[in-house]
C-alpha cells in the first residue's frame, strides 16, 4: 500500500469514528476521505484563522484543538476545546474584533475541503441528516454561550470541566479522567 493509500485509510478511519457523520454510506465516507487536503499540526500552530472557517468543511482528524479569540485587553485567551469531529463553522465578519481562530492544543492533524465538494459528496442523504450535522456546529456555539450566562466563577469552572469530560472524558471506578493537558492558564482562559 502506498503513502497516499495509507493516509486515506487513515482519514476514512478518523472519519468513520465521528458521530455527526454516522448519517453517510461506507461509499459517501471514503469519498469524503480521498477529497480531504489533510496537513498536520504542531502544537500552538494555527490550523485556520477567523477568515478561513468559513470557507469549507473542516475535520479535526485526530489530536486536540482550541477555539481561541482576543479578549478585551487584546489577549488571546482560549474559548473551547475540540475532540475530533466537525471544527464548528465561524460566521466571519468584516469589522469583527474578536478574530477567532482554531489552533492545534496537541499536535494534530486536520483534513478540509469546499462545500460544494461535500455537498456533491452528500447528496444522497436525507435533508434531515444534512440539517442534524448542520446543527451540530450551531449547538457547539449554542453550548459554549449558553454555559456561561447568569453563571459565577466557581459554577463556569464546573461547567467547562463537565463539558470537557463529556467530549474528552474516559470513566473509570473512580468517576471520569481527563486525558488532555490543561494549565491553570488553560482552565481560567476557558472560564
Amino acid at each position: 500500500m502506498d503513502r497516499h493509500t495509507t493516509a486515506i485509510h487513515s482519514d476514512f478511519d478518523s472519519l468513520n469514528r465521528m458521530k455527526p457523520l454516522s448519517f453517510l454510506s461506507e461509499v459517501a465516507l471514503r469519498e469524503l476521505a480521498t477529497g480531504l487536503r489533510s496537513a498536520n499540526f504542531r502544537t500552538g500552530e494555527v490550523i485556520l484563522s477567523e477568515e478561513a472557517l468559513g470557507t469549507g468543511v473542516h475535520f479535526l482528524l485526530w489530536g486536540v484543538a482550541k477555539i481561541t479569540c482576543l479578549n478585551r485587553s487584546d489577549r488571546r485567551v482560549t474559548l473551547a476545546l475540540l475532540a475530533p469531529g466537525p471544527i464548528p463553522e465561524f460566521l466571519s465578519s468584516p469589522i469583527s474584533r474578536w478574530h477567532f481562530r482554531c489552533e492545534a492544543h496537541s499536535n494534530c492533524g486536520v483534513g478540509s475541503l469546499g462545500w460544494d465538494q461535500f455537498d456533491a459528496i452528500t447528496r444522497s442523504a436525507s435533508p434531515s441528516d444534512l440539517r442534524a450535522f448542520h446543527e451540530n456546529n450551531m449547538m457547539q456555539w449554542y453550548r459554549w454561550i449558553l454555559g456561561f450566562l447568569g453563571l459565577d466563577l466557581r459554577e463556569r469552572l464546573l461547567f467547562m470541566l463537565r463539558h470537557l469530560c463529556s467530549i474528552f472524558g474516559i470513566k473509570e471506578s473512580r468517576g471520569t479522567l481527563l486525558p488532555v493537558f490543561l494549565s491553570h492558564k488553560d482552565l481560567a482562559d476557558l472560564v
